[in-house]
């Protein structure tokens, strides 16, 4: 069976693909092949990540990203297409579907939405349903700067609840959504996303100027 990772490892590629090197994405500064220089040393240069969290690192992890962006865009597409090389972590038999699933589907998103006259993609339920569950697990950290609680709210009716533990429940926003839009908001793509916010008014102003994300 292959895994969600796996499945959107190939709609990554088909859109990195689908525009020229230069091309803009949603992360902020990159084109897509800076986007793919990022994807192929996360995978193959392991010493290049804790610059992505670390500040005093960053320069570190941006040194060896322009490394690679050096090389020519359909190499590095390819290599983003071969996954990673067996002596890479995310080669460690399930690391992969664990910790790419997310990264693959909204940097897919990246790429796609920041192109002119896109459509959210059609996904099949038990993907939609795998968004849900790392929204459950991950919730708390992508809200953790919220000012104020938060209630995830899918079609159907479901709810996830997040933010302060304090938080009065009038003073709450609600966010609905289907789940990778949901996501997407939750990862700081508020303005691509189509996400419905509703709640008081104060405490929407408040949630709106919240940073959100890792």
């Amino acid at each position: 069976m292959v895994s969600h990772a796996a499945a959107e490892r190939v709609e990554l590629v088909r859109a990195l693909q689908s525009v020229p090197p230069g091309a803009p994405t949603l992360c902020e500064g990159w084109t897509a092949l800076d986007l793919a220089a990022h994807l192929v040393a996360r995978e193959r240069r392991p010493d290049s990540g804790p610059g992505l969290i670390v500040p005093a690192l960053a320069w570190w992890t941006d040194r060896v990203r322009a490394g690679y962006a050096r090389r020519p865009y359909p190499e590095l597409i390819d290599l983003v297409a071969s996954g990673p090389p067996r002596t890479s972590f995310f080669a460690v038999p399930g690391v992969d579907a664990a910790l790419n699933f997310v990264e693959f589907l909204v940097h897919t998103e990246d790429v796609r939405r920041a192109q002119p006259e896109w459509e959210p993609r059609d996904l099949d339920p038990e993907l939609r349903e795998a968004v849900w569950s790392g929204l459950r697990r991950q919730g708390r950290l992508y809200f953790r700067r919220s000012p104020v609680g938060v209630v995830l709210v899918r079609p159907d009716g479901a709810e996830l609840t997040f933010g302060p533990r304090d938080a009065d429940p009038g003073t709450r926003v609600r966010l609905t959504g289907e789940p990778a839009e949901l996501l997407l908001l939750a990862t700081g793509r508020r303005r691509h996303a189509r996400v419905t916010v509703d709640g008081d008014p104060d405490a929407v102003r408040r949630f709106e100027d919240a940073h959100l994300g890792l």
